[in-house]
């Protein structure tokens, strides 16, 4: 066998990404390209992409068909409302076996349209093609109505950092859903349908957010992404997401888990994050601060060792 040089779990996401959008060069149209939670188009329209995969990203064994659709539109949804804009259209391409009920597409189907109007859009077109398993891929576009888009690239110290939205309950509802325990529905509920804080994405670009990103990988990995791209450190205070630790105490003893690897590492809730130089925003909270680096993310003034987040391969 030919030796084709690292794999992409050697490599990492990341590090893929980055071999694939060097050198390469954006036609005008394209104002802003890779490397933020969504694209932006002719200065006006956002842009994002994102596939979930049977046994990858969800079980038709836990999920009906409903609630997968809710949540293909939900994570697409919530990069949108990172940059600042206003979701408006689901382009969405499905793929199944062919011996897939019709009426399990149709449930998925109504499940994408619940959750397209609960944050302002419509599906507007989409494909559909066999395959051995589910895949489902969402194109989201959103409106900047006039605003600047809020990048990852834009932090500066001495800057404030807040978060609106739940954090860690995906996660704690995965590892229930794992160990069958049937109590704590609502994380349950909370890892089988996100549920982002539509219309926060607006209130924090017109508050003046200075960088923003949502919670898909973790808190940690996420805010990461921001360090990394602004050149700035961010300081997290474990007393200022206590609220979210104490609300998982019961179910991380009933799994044997530790609430905190949850809260700053799990994600897909779909929180949006975002750093301000001015007062923060109503419902917003306030869990750290930027400093003048080095770029990374500490707790408590130290590296955080456990679980930091997702990793796609």
């Amino acid at each position: 066998m030919t030796d084709n040089g690292p794999t992409l779990a050697q490599v990492g996401e990341f590090g893929v990404i980055d071999r694939l959008v060097a050198d390469r060069r954006q036609p005008p149209a394209v104002t802003l390209g890779p490397g933020d939670d969504a694209a932006v188009l002719h200065g006006v329209t956002a842009v994002s992409t994102d596939m979930l995969v049977q046994d990858r990203h969800f079980r038709l064994d836990w999920s009906r068909p409903h609630d997968i659709g809710r949540k293909a539109i939900a994570q697409n949804a919530a990069d949108i409302e990172a940059m600042g804009a206003v979701p408006t259209a689901f382009v969405v391409a499905f793929a199944a076996p062919p011996d897939t009920p019709a009426a399990a597409a149709q449930e998925l189907s109504d499940g994408m349209w619940v959750e397209a109007l609960r944050c302002g859009g419509g599906i507007a077109g989409g494909d559909l093609v066999s395959a051995p398993l589910w895949v489902i891929s969402v194109t989201a576009l959103g409106d900047l109505d006039g605003r600047e888009p809020v990048r990852r690239d834009t932090a500066g110290p001495g800057q404030t950092v807040a978060v609106i939205g739940d954090l860690g309950t995906s996660a704690a509802g995965y590892a229930l859903l794992d160990n069958g325990i049937d109590e704590h529905r609502e994380l349950r509920d909370a890892h089988l349908v996100p549920r982002p804080p539509y219309g926060q994405g607006r209130v924090a670009a017109d508050a003046g957010a200075t960088a923003m990103t949502d919670i898909s990988d973790g808190l940690l990995a996420d805010l990461g992404h921001i360090a990394a791209a602004s050149g700035v450190g961010i300081a997290l205070s474990r007393e200022a997401l206590r609220t979210d630790h104490d609300l998982l105490a019961d179910a991380a003893a009933s799994v044997g888990r530790d609430g905190w690897e949850w809260v700053l590492g799990g994600g897909e809730e779909h929180a949006l994050a975002a750093i301000f130089a001015g007062p923060v925003p109503a419902g917003w909270r306030v869990i750290g601060e930027t400093t003048d680096g080095p770029s990374a993310v500490s707790v408590d003034g130290r590296p955080w060792h456990a679980s930091a987040g997702w990793q796609s391969y």
